[in-house]
């Protein structure tokens, strides 16, 4: 339950607010009910990689289409979407830990022990974001250098105690002094609606862990209840921190919600301990698209050159995702570029799609199929346009010293 729990919250819960601000609709789950099909009817098929949930939907209708077995194109569609999702996971968290270590390394010399809310103060950046940036990139690529989930699961406690404690500190602010919410406008643009749909789905897609969680459960037939347990239970955090957060800071609400908290030495040790844990996420999240990038790359060399070849890909990997956030440091388009691009077809498009070409023959209701098309029909003009639409939005003119809406103040 909690590492269902930890996969949409820890690294997203801290967008909600933004989300509230930005597009001003409803969160709403996007979740397909094909989360409760078993596709892994036969055990030998299933493994417990990351992957797992993807490729055994595809390769059961792989079987379906392909009578001699051959692999579906298919399934190398999902594992590269997969691929780009994880990457832009690990992106987006390069952006938020180098948001919160400019604002915690240049306000330090105003930062006081008495909380007081914040108000806006132009500042002079001592460092460029992207420099931040550079400075994380040596400690993560250490980081993942770890390959055993033993290991990383340490680390994943650790994530855990930081987060839950940094969250608590949260909402213990946000819940208290908030404005009259008449004054806040209740419902935004079309085109705002766009970059929500993205951000909502980036938020709430977690396909890549669904059926390894699944495998390693010791009751496994239990799965469907801690799913809808555990996404229920999400899902109100959600609706509470986003709520909340609009409410208390209304237009003022920034990409991430540390970026609003007082500038007094117990919430700056919020930031900290928030980056700490996404910093040890980070690893988690990578290691998604390394267990399906490295074993492709590993049997290309000889066994001699295995561990550089691994070390290699690993170095490569993490080096993107930070090239990709100094790039584009708009840490809130990013979020809804790679929901609507990758998240939405892994959530929304091919899920459907797949319940069709593997259970059409055990003869489908009619309601289930009309159903199965008009998500996929719905994520795939989410897709489209809100692809537009952030992509639009990323070749505005912006300043890049407060290029992730992260305005410094006091």
């Amino acid at each position: 339950m909690v590492s269902l729990e930890k996969n949409p919250w820890g690294s997203c819960s801290r967008l909600l607010p933004a989300l509230a601000l930005n597009y001003r609709h409803l969160p709403a789950a996007f979740r397909t009910s094909l989360l409760g099909r078993d596709y892994s009817r036969d055990p030998s098929s299933s493994e417990n990689g990351p992957a797992s949930s993807a490729e055994s939907g595809s390769h059961v209708t792989s079987e379906n289409v392909h009578p001699a077995g051959e692999p579906c194109q298919l399934s190398y569609t999902v594992s590269f979407l997969l691929i780009i999702t994880q990457l832009g996971f690990c992106s987006v968290y390069f952006m938020f830990m180098a948001d919160n270590l400019q604002q915690i390394v240049e306000e330090a010399h105003v930062t006081s022990s008495t909380c007081h809310p914040r108000k806006i103060l132009v500042l002079t950046p001592i460092l460029d974001i992207r420099l931040y940036m550079l400075t994380i990139l040596p400690f993560l690529t250490l980081l993942v250098f770890i390959r055993n989930l033993r290991v990383l699961s340490v680390f994943s406690a650790l994530a855990n105690v930081t987060t839950l404690g940094s969250m608590i500190l949260i909402f213990q602010y946000i819940a208290q002094g908030i404005p009259d919410p008449r004054n806040l406008p209740l419902v935004a643009g079309w085109k705002t609606f766009l970059l929500f749909f993205g951000t909502t789905i980036f938020t709430f897609e977690g396909v890549g862990m669904v059926l390894s969680l699944k495998n390693q459960m010791k009751h496994p037939q239990k799965f469907s209840f801690v799913l809808y347990l555990g996404m229920s239970l999400v899902i109100i955090l959600y609706i509470c921190l986003g709520t909340l957060g609009y409410m208390k800071f209304g237009s003022g609400t920034q990409a991430s919600i540390t970026l609003n908290l007082p500038n007094c030495w117990l919430y700056q040790s919020v930031k900290l301990m928030y980056s700490i844990g996404i910093f040890f996420t980070y690893a988690l999240q990578f290691h998604v698209p390394a267990e399906i990038i490295i074993p492709f790359a590993i049997s290309q060399v000889s066994e001699s050159w295995t561990l550089f070849a691994d070390l290699s890909v690993r170095t490569a990997l993490v080096c993107l995702t930070c090239v990709s956030a100094i790039i584009i440091p708009r840490l809130d388009l990013i979020i809804s570029l790679v929901g609507s691009v990758s998240s939405s077809a892994l959530a929304l498009i091919i899920p459907p799609f797949l319940e069709i070409l593997t259970f059409y023959p055990e003869d489908m209701s009619c309601i289930t199929i009309a159903k199965d098309i008009m998500i996929s029909i719905m994520g795939l003009l989410g897709c489209i346009f809100g692809t537009y639409q952030a992509l639009y939005e990323l070749n505005q003119p912006i300043n890049h010293s407060i290029a992730n809406s992260t305005g410094v103040y006091a």
